[in-house]
């Protein structure tokens, strides 16, 4: 949904004007609007973690803005920076650094917020006044019915079989950022900073590659037969797996992989501040956190989260996993990820 201030305004003025005639029982309730992800993201956040929320504070409504992506996200919080309509919004770490430096969020203190105690370490990021509310991970996607026995390793990419059928969102999306530091390390890389190893493995995977660019993306062009092996998001990989009839499968290989992580802010000025930090201790709790983990499979960013072994094993979240998970810290990313297109662009898109 494109948000925009004038239609934002509107719903708000509009409220305030009917209220007193349509539900004069309402008066005293708040309505704080979350911005967040659109699609499959926002039918089960909704349902896991918005609803129960309303359910719980009665005299707190939540409105959720869909918004495509983080950067368009951003641009709505810069173009109402003067006079915010949004409250609480959800974005990866790096636009949640961006929005910070521009002063567009207020810090989150461990004095008004007694939840982030419970948070994993990567939860926090230098500089970003947000904190991390999902966790989720690369994954390898792959059909069962073309690709047996079923992989364990990022390596079947390059197995001649499947040459042809490999569809991957490639860099400048976070997808192909992410691969590439993950197959760098694969092939001996010991900075992710350092990443000429996975441009070169990566530029000699392209000519067996069918599509750099997906649409809509490789989840569907593994369930419709196009392609038989893919890289994604694990949250969406095992959901629109148990989805698939047994078209699609997601895969978390045996030499690890890396989390990608969503943040959640409050935005500077925001029109209901109370009920938004309500929302976002809530968001933060170990009720919500499972809730959304067993729904879609993120790792929980509450470490008192008592998620099913079932949905757990579904995750990176796993003591073993972890282990074997790359440390990215993607701030750093972000200085690097100019070069890193460029490298793409250069020597991998060209083959493609």
């Amino acid at each position: 949904m494109d948000l925009t201030r004038r239609h934002l305004g509107r719903v708000a003025v509009g409220g305030l004007l009917a209220a007193p005639f349509i539900r004069p029982a309402s008066a005293q309730e708040r309505s704080i609007t979350l911005a967040a992800y659109s699609g499959i993201f926002q039918d089960n956040y909704h349902a896991a973690v918005v609803e129960p929320f309303m359910k719980a504070h009665p005299g707190i409504k939540v409105s959720y803005y869909a918004m495509p992506n983080s950067a368009q996200t951003l641009g709505t919080l810069r173009a109402q920076k003067a006079a915010p309509q949004i409250d609480v919004a959800i974005f990866d770490v790096t636009i949640g650094k961006a929005a910070s430096d521009e002063g567009l969020l207020d810090p989150l203190t461990k004095e008004e917020f007694p939840v982030l105690a419970e948070l994993a370490p990567a939860a926090f990021a230098p500089g970003v006044h947000a904190v991390g509310v999902t966790f989720d991970s690369l994954s390898l996607l792959y059909s069962p019915e073309v690709v047996k026995p079923a992989p364990t390793s990022w390596k079947v990419l390059w197995e001649k079989p499947y040459q042809g059928k490999i569809a991957i969102t490639g860099a400048p999306d976070i997808v192909g950022i992410g691969l590439t530091l993950v197959i760098n390390r694969l092939n001996g890389g010991t900075d992710y900073r350092q990443f000429d190893a996975g441009i070169k493995a990566l530029s000699d995977l392209s000519p067996g590659v069918l599509s750099w660019e997906p649409k809509p993306d490789a989840y569907t062009f593994i369930t419709n037969g196009t392609a038989a092996l893919g890289v994604g998001w694990n949250a969406r990989g095992q959901l629109y797996a148990r989805q698939s009839g047994g078209k699609l499968a997601a895969a978390l290989p045996e030499e690890g992989s890396l989390f990608q992580i969503n943040t959640i802010g409050l935005v500077k000025g925001a029109p209901q501040s109370e009920a938004a930090k309500a929302y976002i201790r809530y968001a933060l709790s170990a009720e919500a956190q499972k809730a959304f983990s067993e729904r879609m499979f993120y790792a929980p960013v509450n470490t008192r989260a008592d998620v099913s072994a079932e949905a757990l094993a579904a995750t990176a979240a796993s003591p073993e996993r972890m282990a074997k998970m790359l440390q990215v810290d993607w701030l750093e990313v972000a200085k690097i990820r100019d070069r890193m297109n460029d490298q793409w662009r250069r020597r991998i898109l060209s083959r493609g």
